[in-house]
């Protein structure tokens, strides 16, 4: 789950982070009355939408007045903002961040993320940050320090002043040991799966402060997070993943045509690669689950249904943990409850195979079937082709 910026400050700030003044504005009077409440002759108005990218896609400003200010504010709240990360729709920008304009010195990056590969957290930090942090990495990756903490222990302190000296922060060292392990408290502490600075910078009269900040934490220990879980804004996520994740789903939204409902993460990777080696295009990533029940099931056709673009559903099931006959009977039910009106492509192997195939056929609907992975993938994209033709 991602959060906003001044969501992420705020963390920051409370574990003794030091970021620049500012103050959140959903108009553009409020906006004005920041830079008065904030001081300064200079200021700079940032949407706050969950997307990197913002800078140079028109989503930060600078203005020296309030009459500026406001200016600016009316013609960011309410649009969306495209950028390289979001798709063609954008980001609907409801609420600024206002804060104060700084001379920035230096710029740099400061990272922290997964490494699946080790399974262990990486510290990630650069001297080179702001917008073209990533073509540095491209261009340059000797300039970007990498250090695995080992969990056990966790992030030390001689490891931060390392850090620190390498990024040639030597006066700042002590500043910068503060910072980087209340970014590694927050990793552990709050589940997140990823704490970046960018960019972490120096200002003209030495301050160091975190002009930047994004935060994202792992969607599935948010069920201990209660105060974390407040800080979701549905108004940033996709519509189709926020109503799955509602329903305690794992979906991710695509852009093809075939819609995907498949027990284990596994086999739902496999669904979607046959389904491209059929020339088709996957819709979704949806994974019911060890032990879905039929009103599981119910729920995931639901979730599958909201997404326009679907033609054609492909239910591919291996039961282990989980029986046939209850998938069956939720397919059945979503047919009376839902009133689905597309073709729907169902391949049931494992636990109780025989039953769920004989209550399907014997069902009277119109779904199809098919007996292995292959058959049903491209089953599905030709009945998808025909209906497109």
């Amino acid at each position: 789950m991602d959060i906003h910026e001044y969501q992420a400050k705020e963390i920051l700030a409370n574990l003794g982070v030091p970021i620049p003044k500012g103050a959140l504005a959903y108009s553009p009077e409020q906006a004005a009355y920041r830079t008065q409440e904030i001081g300064g002759d200079r200021w700079v108005v940032k949407a706050q939408v969950h997307s990197g990218g913002r800078g140079k896609s028109g989503g930060i400003k600078v203005c020296s007045s309030d009459e500026e200010m406001s200016e600016i504010a009316e013609s960011l709240l309410g649009k969306r903002l495209v950028t390289p990360q979001t798709d063609e729709k954008g980001k609907l920008i409801n609420r600024l961040y206002v804060e104060e304009g700084l001379d920035i010195e230096r710029e740099l990056y400061l990272g922290l993320v997964m490494d699946r590969q080790s399974e262990r957290v990486m510290l990630i930090a650069s001297s080179s940050g702001g917008m073209d942090i990533e073509e540095v990495s491209e261009s340059d990756p000797d300039s970007v320090l990498r250090l695995r903490i080992d969990p056990a222990v966790g992030m030390q302190s001689f490891q931060a002043r390392e850090i620190a000296f390498s990024l040639g922060l030597g006066e700042q060292v002590n500043e910068v040991v503060k910072i980087l392990m209340a970014c590694y408290r927050v990793v552990v502490e709050y589940d997140a799966s990823m704490v970046e600075i960018n960019p972490l910078v120096v200002t003209s009269d030495k301050r160091i402060l975190a002009l930047d900040a994004k935060v994202s934490f792992d969607e599935n220990a948010l069920f201990r997070r209660p105060h974390i879980s407040e800080l979701r804004d549905k108004s940033q996520e996709d519509r189709r993943e926020s109503y799955a994740m509602d329903r305690g789903l794992a979906y991710i939204g695509l852009d093809g045509s075939v819609g995907c409902i498949v027990n284990g993460a596994g086999l739902a990777m496999a669904s979607m690669d046959m389904i491209k080696l059929a020339g088709g295009s996957p819709a979704n990533f949806l994974d019911i689950g060890g032990g879905a029940s039929p009103q599981r099931v119910i729920k995931a056709f639901r979730a599958v249904l909201n997404d326009e673009n679907v033609r054609v559903i492909l239910v591919n099931i291996f039961a282990g943990i989980n029986r046939c006959d209850w998938i069956a009977e939720g397919v059945l039910l979503a047919f009376e409850t839902l009133e689905i009106k597309i073709p729907v492509v169902v391949r049931l192997s494992g636990t109780n195979v025989e039953l769920g195939q004989k209550m399907l056929r014997e069902s009277g609907t119109d779904l199809l079937t098919a007996d292995s992975l292959y058959d049903a993938a491209n089953l599905a994209v030709k009945t998808c082709n025909e209906l497109q033709a």
